[in-house]
């Protein structure tokens, strides 16, 4: 007797996931290839660019890159936008590829004549595990070589944004109550912006940096703040420990008094009790059902590299409130008028898309591109955007679609 479907498809499961203890980072869409093609399956897989604007081929050797594929008007796009799984309209499938929570890229799915003779649901979610597989692998496998790096890349990086992009945790992460995403520009040439985020239990901490200057030298300066924090933190100090390790370090790596302006804030992701520090940054906005009720500008000292002391500010937020943080070259682009993006742009445009129910990693995307197309050439200054939410729902809209799909069934007999 002949294998059966849930046994074919284990077997090519299995196939990539033997494989990949050996994969170099240009060898895997060819090993994908090669363990789905015994059931009638291609799969071509995509990365979203650094500028998070196109979707990039990741080739087989030998196979040219492709024209990259706009997230504003493909169904790739459309499919990693909105994290969710879009038929291509002949018959494939576009699948969001994610790590966790972080959006990689998208994985397109076509089926051969006589292919797999399974019901759609079902169909559907099978290709979302191998692509939740497939976004496991290359997170994994991106530091073993350059090759999946200069997929995402269209121009070379700056070395103190190599610096920073090294050293940052990803884009978005996520646990069942809370979701956290972020973005940086001009990601080729980051200078001084930076963020930071922990989740352990029951509390969540983030941080958000804007070191003064530009260049490599701001990007160290972010970079050891970044580090001063990590440490404080994970040696169990609270936020004003923190804060006091990121001043005794820049002190004493700085003579030039270099300082660094941030955000230090920490959530009881039972309770919602947030508890924050604010070192000479621009106060965090609080939305509260998709609007801006308030900013949050308690809790101010000095930036980080000036020694200070302040109490620690804390407000009570509640289920499905978001926090979003800022640097000041969101607020302060400005175009060719000389006008700027304003607080009150940032706001309506934030109120808009929590209207429009976009997940958080969508939400700060397509507020950082607002941000630069307003100014329309380089940027002035590094702009940053960290968007926090606390809500279940969240999980949800950030996870691609295969957990809404278990009442189909056993995806894969594992």
């Amino acid at each position: 007797m002949g294998a059966t479907v849930e046994e074919r498809w284990l077997e090519a499961f299995i196939a990539i996931l033997d494989g990949s203890h050996l994969f170099q980072p240009d060898g895997l869409a060819t090993a994908v290839d090669e363990a789905l093609a015994p059931l009638g399956v291609r799969a071509t897989i995509h990365l979203v660019d650094e500028e998070q604007r196109n979707l990039r081929l990741v080739p087989r050797p030998g196979q040219p890159p492709g024209r990259p594929q706009p997230l504003a008007t493909t169904v790739a796009g459309q499919a990693f936008a909105m994290v969710r799984s879009t038929p291509t309209g002949d018959g494939g499938w576009c699948v969001p590829i994610v790590n966790g929570t972080d959006r990689l890229g998208v994985v397109e799915f076509a089926f051969a004549a006589g292919g797999p003779q399974v019901r759609d649901g079902e169909l559907r979610a099978r290709c979302e595990t191998i692509a939740g597989l497939i976004g496991h692998l290359i997170t994994v496998t991106t530091h073993k070589g350059d090759f999946l790096a200069q997929v995402r890349r269209s121009r070379p990086m700056t070395t103190g944004a190599e610096l920073l992009r090294q050293l940052l945790p990803p884009l978005t992460s996520a646990c069942e109550r809370m979701v956290i995403s972020a973005i940086l520009e001009p990601c080729y040439d980051v200078g001084g912006d930076g963020f930071d985020y922990a989740i352990d239990g029951a509390q969540a901490r983030i941080a958000i940096l804007d070191a003064v200057g530009h260049g490599l030298a701001a990007s160290l300066a972010c970079a050891v703040a970044i580090s001063a924090l990590r440490s404080a933190r994970r040696a169990g100090g609270d936020l004003r420990e923190q804060a006091r390790a990121a001043d005794v370090a820049l002190a004493e790596q700085f003579p030039d008094s270099r300082f660094v302006t941030a955000v230090l804030a920490e959530l009881d992701l039972d309770a919602g009790g947030l508890r924050y520090i604010n070192a000479g940054h621009p106060a965090p906005l609080l939305l509260r059902t998709g609007r801006v009720v308030q900013d949050l500008a308690a809790g101010r000292r000095m930036p980080l590299g000036v020694l200070d002391d302040v109490e620690v500010a804390e407000e009570a937020l509640e289920a499905n409130d978001r926090l979003l943080l800022y640097t000041d070259g969101v607020t302060e682009a400005r175009d060719a008028a000389g006008d700027e993006f304003g607080v009150q742009r940032l706001i309506d445009l934030t109120e808009r898309h929590a209207a429009e129910g976009l997940p958080p990693p969508e939400t700060v995307r397509r507020l950082a591109h607002a941000v630069a197309e307003h100014q329309g050439g380089a940027p002035a200054d590094d702009a940053t955007l960290v968007l926090a939410e606390w809500s279940p729902v969240a999980v949800l809209r950030s996870t691609p679609m295969r957990d809404r799909l278990r009442q189909l069934g056993p995806v894969l007999p594992v």
